[in-house]
């Protein structure tokens, strides 16, 4: 049963406006189209995610590439373990500080993305097609989402009540 202090019609607001459920649903389903168009190469989207940012002459420090994936440090060091263990990548000291580790594509790696990218920009531009707004506008307002300052947030809904 549905209490009185909240309505249906809050469920309704909810369903129709919210952000975090359309991201999140439209995030777990491109997840999941993603995943399958690159199972024959033994990635998941994230997995390829993280070894497209890792495409780069110099290797990354893991504190640097975190943030860039919007990831915490732990999760991402725990998202490399299966990467190393099938030689795709390298995690390695940093030569420059010992505390800190670096993480570097291998040949196999590169060579697994090379296959992999026809395959990725065909599943892109089939998604870019579905799409009912510019894909562009789109990706602009999702980045310009990536930062926002909870704490602003928070200041200006204590303002308005």
């Amino acid at each position: 049963m549905i209490r009185s202090d909240l309505p249906l019609s809050t469920t309704h607001e909810v369903r129709d406006r919210c952000l975090c459920l359309h991201v999140q649903r439209a995030a777990r389903s491109l997840g999941r189209l993603f995943d399958d168009a690159l199972r024959p190469f033994g990635l998941t989207n994230g997995q390829y995610s993280l070894m497209i940012a890792l495409n780069r002459p110099d290797a990354q420090r893991i504190g640097d590439l975190a943030p860039f994936l919007a990831m915490d440090r732990t999760t991402l060091t725990a998202a490399l373990k299966p990467l190393e263990r099938r030689g795709l990548i390298t995690v390695f000291a940093d030569p420059e500080d010992r505390r800190s580790r670096r993480v570097t594509l291998t040949d196999k790696g590169r060579n697994v993305l090379v296959e992999a990218v026809p395959v990725w920009r065909d599943t892109h531009d089939a998604v870019d097609a579905l799409l009912v707004t510019d894909p562009e506008d789109l990706r602009a307002g999702l980045r310009s989402l990536l930062d926002i300052p909870s704490e602003r947030i928070l200041r200006q809904q204590e303002a308005v009540m």
